[in-house]
């Protein structure tokens, strides 16, 4: 994040205000599941609309230009859809940010919501309110509701990456979100009842003071860890193991939290790099944090990161 408030003074200096929005989304419906008695136009036309509420919203207080925008995709998988403009489906969310001094982009959110419905009738606003996230129909605001989530999810990851606990205030608008949620029938993921790994856990484990060190171990890992790598390759990799062993730590205080998931979900590939030229100290160390926080791809990490 310093290096964006940075370039951000230099471009304001030299040319005035600059004005841009947070993110550069990709939205994508796929609607080939959805009975070919809809109209499928209508689905193109809900993308279209969800590019411009995500791209063109101003979600915080902050300037971006151009190259700083978070590159982001939200793919919308329609499972069904009803004569009565219900929809029902799974979101995939993605987001990734640069490292430091090189090209490479490391992901800071891959995540599965299985259960949105929602009602859209083609053309209809897509409007949200922070101060009033459900509307007069429920399954009208669910989608937004859930899209504006994630984009400040999004967000808090990101400040956090580069800044220590430099995404609360973002976590809190994602937990203001559930705490006023779209509530009705088919409506699901915003209440702790309707499952152990949804919007709600996600939320809670992000924004509860007794989970702090979560966000130290995102610092740590982005910022103390992988933005060094270039110029600094063994501190980088020991920063990167000591928020290996603080999750290990944390999840053995509390066990199947949802984060731990969250955060190691499609790393091991990452990892496996990152050690593969370790001290053979370093990597045995990674292999026996890994193995329990990532159990299901020790051979990967074993193969990759012999001793």
């Amino acid at each position: 994040m310093l290096n964006k408030y940075l370039s951000l003074l230099i471009l304001v200096l030299l040319n005035g205000t600059v004005k841009a929005q947070e993110l550069s989304a990709r939205i994508i419906i796929n609607s080939s599941r959805v009975a070919s008695t809809v109209d499928k136009k209508i689905f193109t036309t809900l993308q279209t609309q969800l590019t411009d509420f995500v791209n063109s919203r101003k979600w915080t207080s902050q300037q971006y230009n151009e190259s700083e925008r978070i590159q982001c995709s939200f793919y919308l998988n329609l499972e069904s859809g009803s004569d009565q403009d219900i929809y029902k489906g799974a979101l995939i969310v993605q987001a990734a940010r640069p490292v430091y001094n090189t090209s490479y982009q490391t992901a800071v959110i891959n995540f599965q919501d299985q259960d949105i419905t929602f009602k859209y009738q083609e053309y209809q606003p897509i409007e949200f309110n922070d101060n009033r996230v459900q509307g007069i129909d429920p399954l009208k605001s669910n989608l937004t509701a859930t899209i504006a989530y994630y984009v400040y999810l999004i967000l808090g990851m990101d400040y956090d990456s580069f800044a220590p606990k430099g995404g609360e205030i973002y976590f809190q608008k994602a937990q203001n979100i559930v705490n006023n949620a779209p509530e009705g029938a088919g409506i699901s993921g915003w209440r702790s009842f309707d499952g152990l790994r949804n919007r709600y856990w996600l939320s809670e484990n992000l924004s509860n003071s007794r989970n702090n060190i979560i966000h130290d171990i995102i610092y740590s890992y982005y910022r103390s860890g992988l933005d060094k790598m270039y110029d600094k390759e063994e501190e980088a990799r020991n920063n990167i193991i000591q928020s290996l062993v603080q999750l290990q730590a944390f999840n053995r205080e509390y066990p199947n939290s949802m984060i731990v998931q969250f955060l190691m979900q499609t790393k091991s590939d990452e990892l496996a790099g990152i050690f593969k030229n370790g001290s053979a100290e370093t990597k045995t160390k990674a292999l026996d944090v890994l193995s329990t926080l990532d159990a299901a791809n020790i051979t990967k990490y074993k193969d990759a990161i012999k001793p």
